[in-house]
């Protein structure tokens, strides 16, 4: 549900005269088709979202601090280089339609930026002061150096309704807070919508590898059962070496465990010796008992561990499933195993889970960073530590080729902030960089190492992050 051109008119009637004169501090953009714009007003800072999502493109004042990636996309940046610190002399809308301009005057000059928030065709694009376009953020259109034209407006009798925020009550900025809690609602729904089809595809296959197993088990317990009398057959045999020859495929033996004495006929291997034969019957049915040990309790608990699955399906399925406060990172199979993690016991080092499911490792003291670092650490690891001060080597478990979640890294960074000594201060930069390209630094203490290729990250002590990483130290 996207803003109305109601809903615009009346968001910049509560905002244009707040934001209007003030200087932009800061520019994030935390998803793909989101920024927001930090504006310094005297005695206060307000934050100022702009979205260009197809279904849930608006603008508005919010208070919530959502997550940035590790590196600020490219927009992000020419934001940032081009507008930080720059006075937004106006905002305005044009004419009744779901087009906004912000004016800004820089130290590159006068600029404009223009937000479309027109549905499937969303943009924000940046204008010089001839109004030829310099940058836009969705990439539908190849106009770049060319003179702006807005697009033509659509649905006039649907934008001539009336806002739905007008009539909120109560709060300080009451349009901007109902369009933000509309917002959040509707992006929480779609986040456990996004919850469920990651958990339906991770249960079905799940799924269908445990069956797999569980069909590869009976079938092992069926082919073993044949093996039920190899160890009369070998006794038998063993009683018999004296009569066996080679290259005999088999051999008629009066079977003395049987009161009847029938005879019987047991097969042979002509390219076995007789011991061979006689230590194969043996051997079969050591098979056979160890799978009538093992496999039915076995296939039980997996029996049953399927079915946990299968209810779990059955309630994304037909909308009775609640999502757990965290999913857990590693699916537990209907075998009842789960995938180990890497290192679990090695060394003396803190360990820690990430938000994602991945291990992080902390050293204690100089000796552990130094062990962790060039014993533990693989090659395409993450390894991070505080920027120009003393504290400890974190490092972050990794498969080869792979990326860290944004999350991960911002858990990592905040254990290498919390364990060097900026943690007084609350805030600091964090290195981070892969583990091959960490050099130990010769002549000096165990510990000190040569950095290369690193990036850095601002960080700031988060109790809530804090707490949860805490919660799941091992």
């Amino acid at each position: 549900m996207m803003l109305t051109a109601s809903d615009v008119t009346a968001v910049l009637t509560e905002i244009s005269p707040l934001l209007r004169g003030g200087w932009i501090q800061k520019i994030q953009q935390p998803t793909d088709r989101t920024v927001i714009l930090d504006v310094r007003v005297p005695g206060q800072t307000h934050r100022l979202l702009i979205s260009c999502h197809p279904d849930t493109a608006r603008i508005h004042l919010t208070t919530s601090s959502p997550a940035n990636p590790p590196t600020p996309p490219a927009f992000c940046q020419f934001l940032r280089a081009h507008f930080q610190g720059s006075r937004i002399d106006d905002i305005r809308q044009v004419g009744h339609d779901r087009i906004i301009e912000l004016q800004l005057t820089g130290k590159e000059g006068a600029h404009t930026i223009v937000c479309e928030l027109t549905g499937n065709k969303a943009n924000i694009l940046i204008l010089d002061a001839n109004r030829h376009v310099l940058k836009e953020l969705s990439h539908q259109r190849t106009f770049t150096g060319q003179a702006y034209a807005p697009p033509s407006p659509r649905n006039t009798v649907h934008n001539a309704a009336p806002s739905r925020f007008t009539n909120t009550a109560g709060g300080t900025y009451p349009v901007s807070e109902a369009i933000d809690a509309c917002y959040r609602e509707q992006e929480a729904t779609r986040a456990v919508d996004r919850m469920k089809e990651d958990r339906l595809r991770v249960l079905r296959k799940t799924l269908k590898k445990e069956q797999r197993l569980v069909e590869a088990w009976r079938s092992d317990l069926s082919r073993t059962t044949a093996y039920r009398d190899y160890a009369r057959y070998g006794e038998l045999l063993k009683a018999n070496l004296s009569t066996i020859t080679k290259r005999m495929d088999h051999i008629e033996m009066t079977d003395y465990f049987d009161e009847r004495l029938p005879h019987i006929t047991v097969p042979l291997d002509p390219m076995k010796s007789t011991q061979g034969n006689m230590d194969d019957y043996f051997r079969k049915h050591r098979k056979y008992l160890a799978a009538e040990r093992e496999l039915p309790p076995r296939i039980e608990h997996a029996e049953q561990g399927l079915e946990r699955l299968r209810q779990e399906l059955r309630d994304i399925e037909q909308g009775t499933w609640t999502p757990p406060a965290v999913l857990p990172a590693r699916l537990t199979t209907a075998t009842g195993k789960r995938r180990p993690v890497p290192d679990q016991q090695r060394g003396p080092f803190r360990r820690f889970t990430s938000t994602d499911g991945l291990p992080i490792f902390v050293g204690r003291n100089a000796r552990e960073n130094d062990e962790l670092t060039f014993g533990l650490a693989k090659s395409d690891d993450l390894w991070l530590h505080a920027r120009g001060t003393p504290g400890s080597h974190v490092v972050v478990r990794l498969g080869k080729g792979t990326d860290p979640p944004s999350e991960t890294l911002r858990d990592a960074a905040m254990l290498a902030l919390l364990y060097s000594d900026l943690k007084k201060s609350g805030k600091g930069e964090v290195i981070y960089t892969r583990r091959k390209w960490i050099k130990k630094a010769k002549g000096h203490a165990p510990g000190a190492v040569v950095v290369t290729q690193e990036k850095s990250l601002h960080v700031n002590l988060d109790k809530n992050r804090l707490q949860a990483l805490k919660s799941r130290a091992s």
